[in-house]
């Protein structure tokens, strides 16, 4: 009986519940565009953050005097035992200062395939090393490049004091920061031109995700690592958290104004509703009905009003963030269907606050209804 009278109050007054029903898809598939967009736009943002190199820098404590600060490379096993699937690339370096045709230059050791995981905008004329072990091929920075005069397949001969080591250019790098100065080689070479066996200078780790799961990452990192400094690259992330934050300011705030107008929306619908609904009421409560039934029934009709509007809003708001990214913003959102049960949740919230004016049946009389008042 109780879905019988439902599908009855669903079919009947279906010019206010119509004018209801289209002001929960409107708000409805406008939130979950804005919903979309946000949650595409911060994951796209979070990669394109990636792009521009590590933010997370781990280093042994400075010394005294001019030897540099070096630490034992079995720190990346430790690294590595940390390592989840937010870290996109973790790489060691040991810088050298050597000398190629009579000029100095800038010898970056490192793990060449890693580099490439964490700095994948960089321009490379050539190939890059994709073997952290190769000993036999180098890269080399455009402005290195151009002073000794090299380019991509010529042989490239490093010296630092009675040691050396020959290797080919693979490939040149525009990176437009400091690599363009500093030829990079395998870890293993520039610890035999350093004659430094097993040491690095640094650590640089690149991570995945918001600001404050590089925070968190950096934390555990640290505890791990007890005697050395792990800080992330706070340009980097305070950057990022600040464009994150202001999105999601802009977001919450218009959000919360469209479902504001929206619950106005079914507010005035329902009270109208309401008022139509007296004489039914009346007669309900005449024949023994109970009021709590009766608030449960139209209760029922609001939600029922609410799960519709929100499942067909966030079919709209697909093709609305869709459009939206694309002429707005010019970039492609993808479909995010975690979206859809919070749209259905914020969709059924407003229609059932909206239904606020059907407490006010509870107050009729039933005498009054009958004698026609």
């Amino acid at each position: 009986m109780f879905w019988r009278i439902l599908r009855q109050l669903l079919s009947a007054s279906r010019g206010r519940l119509g004018v209801a029903l289209l002001a929960l898809v409107s708000g409805a598939a406008v939130s979950s565009a804005l919903l979309g967009i946000y949650l595409d736009a911060e994951s796209k943002l979070t990669r394109e953050f990636r792009t521009l190199g590590p933010n997370l820098i781990v280093s042994p404590p400075p010394v005294a005097g001019s030897e540099p600060a070096l630490t034992d490379d079995a720190v990346m096993d430790r690294i590595e035992a940390q390592r989840d699937a937010s870290v996109v690339g973790a790489a060691p370096f040991l810088y050298v200062v050597a000398s190629a045709s009579d000029q100095p230059v800038i010898v970056a050791g490192t793990w060449l395939d890693e580099v490439a995981r964490m700095d994948g905008w960089w321009k490379v004329d050539g190939r890059w090393v994709s073997s952290r072990d190769d000993a036999g091929e180098c890269m080399v920075g455009r402005v290195a490049a151009r002073q000794l005069g090299l380019a991509a397949g010529s042989l490239l001969v490093l010296h630092v004091a009675d040691r050396s080591a020959s290797l080919v250019v693979a490939g040149i790098v525009n990176s437009g920061a400091s690599e363009d100065d500093q030829v990079l080689v395998s870890l293993a070479v520039a610890e035999k031109l350093a004659n430094l066996p097993d040491q690095i200078g640094a650590v640089e780790v690149s991570i995945a995700g918001s600001p404050q799961q590089v925070q968190a990452f950096a934390s555990r990192l640290a505890a791990s690592l007890p005697g050395l400094d792990v800080h992330p690259v706070r340009q980097l992330t305070e950057a990022e958290g600040a464009i994150l934050g202001r999105i999601r300011g802009l977001l919450f705030w218009t959000v919360l104004l469209i479902l504001v107008l929206t619950g106005l929306c079914v507010l005035a619908s329902m009270a109208a509703l309401a008022m139509e609904r007296r004489r039914d009421v009346g007669l309900m409560k005449a024949i023994g009905g109970s009021m709590t039934r009766v608030v449960r029934l139209f209760l029922a009709e609001a939600g029922a009003l609410g799960l519709a509007g929100g499942l067909l809003g966030y079919l709209v708001g697909l093709g609305l963030a869709e459009w939206a990214g694309d002429r707005v913003f010019g970039v492609a959102v993808s479909p995010r269907w975690e979206v859809l049960p919070v749209t259905l949740a914020l969709s059924f919230g407003v229609a059932l606050a909206g239904a606020l004016p059907l407490r006010l049946l509870g107050k009729i009389k039933p005498a009054e209804i009958l004698r026609g008042e």
